[in-house]
């Protein structure tokens, strides 16, 4: 009898696709059609992530495409709804809006953005794409925003979108956007620090927020992004994963985040040699085995399976990504074919 997720339904598993040349990308995107993957999603990582969903889009017919994720304020509201429309219409209404309020850190020092409110921004952000994408085949109506302000005056009637809402999904690591996913959200995509005994212990309230903003739980759908590493040697699958947890041991602003999970002390080692940042293999000997199986999956297709268990009691889907930090480009493409393992064994 299949396992099910939290609602009752089949067990589904989206994955990340990176830049590549066309041709590669359409045989990713097909493989992944394929072997039973539910969508694709691509990074922010530093541009857009729309152009490789549109080759995806063109060339599969089932497999969905969404950003993982575009950030809120790096765009107009009204370019981002026009670009959704642009990929939902090649995708034939295969296309999720995945978007994240982005490091304030990264928004200012890289795009060159002002400080701003992110979370107030990402929801005006959200309900002004809304707004366009309704509206803009019948003609548009103002809209008056804390951050984004149009009379769309000047702009034509467009034909009728494939869809008049596309779904929007929010990325959420800390309480404050958590509890904006599920107050305007069509879906909640969980950080990976989210570790499988973190995400379980959410269930109830995730089902408390839910009710109090007058929502169903199938509502939402909440879709985890765990790391896997699968590999029938599960020590070389954590050695292999240390840096990756390394890196974002070494990041201040998500201590609290390995301190809740016990490895307060191993994280604060990892920080003081935060001027090496760059070289995440000078503190790696400051991450135990534990402390990396806490936060990745490691070992064979059934262990790592087993593992994820918990997540399920919380989640619609799951977005499945390998560890990347210190990888070789051998070693990257073995923990990806990992991935298609998984899915495919889940699928049985």
């Amino acid at each position: 009898m299949a396992k099910l997720n939290a609602v009752g339904q089949e067990r589904k598993f989206w994955g990340v696709i990176p830049t590549l040349p066309g041709a590669n990308l359409l045989t990713l995107a097909k493989q992944m059609e394929d072997t039973g993957f539910e969508g694709a999603t691509a990074l922010q990582i530093y541009g857009p992530p729309f152009s490789q969903l549109a080759v995806a889009a063109a060339g599969t017919t089932k497999l969905k495409v969404g950003t993982g994720v575009v950030v809120a304020g790096t765009r107009s509201p009204f370019e981002t709804a026009m670009m959704s429309m642009d990929i939902d219409r090649i995708s034939q209404g295969r296309f999720v809006l995945g978007i994240g309020t982005g490091v304030q850190s990264v928004n200012t020092g890289l795009y060159g953005l002002p400080e701003y409110k992110v979370v107030a921004q990402m929801r005006d952000t959200v309900a002004a794409v809304r707004h366009i994408v309704a509206g803009s085949h019948k003609g548009l109506q103002p809209y008056e925003g804390e951050y984004y302000k149009a009379d769309f005056k000047e702009m034509m009637v467009m034909a009728p979108p494939v869809r008049e809402r596309i779904p929007i999904w929010i990325a959420a690591l800390r309480e404050k956007v958590t509890q904006t996913a599920l107050e305007i959200a069509d879906g909640l995509m969980v950080h990976a620090l989210w570790s499988a005994g973190y995400t379980a212990s959410q269930a109830e309230n995730i089902n408390t927020s839910l009710a109090k903003y007058g929502r169903k739980r199938t509502d939402i759908e909440v879709n985890p992004w765990p790391w896997i590493a699968v590999n029938n040697d599960q020590q070389q699958a954590i050695n292999d994963s240390r840096p990756t947890v390394a890196a974002y041991a070494s990041i201040v602003a998500y201590n609290d985040f390995f301190a809740a999970r016990g490895f307060g002390k191993e994280a604060k080692l990892c920080q003081q040699a935060a001027d090496k940042h760059s070289d995440v293999m000078s503190i790696v000997h400051h991450v135990p085995d534990e402390m990396v199986k806490a936060f990745v999956s490691c070992g064979s297709v059934e262990q790592v399976l087993e593992q994820l268990e918990p997540y399920w009691t919380v989640a619609d889907t799951m977005t499945v990504m390998t560890p990347y930090r210190e990888l070789t480009m051998e070693k990257m493409m073995f923990y990806g074919q990992g991935l298609f393992q998984l899915v495919a064994a889940a699928k049985r």
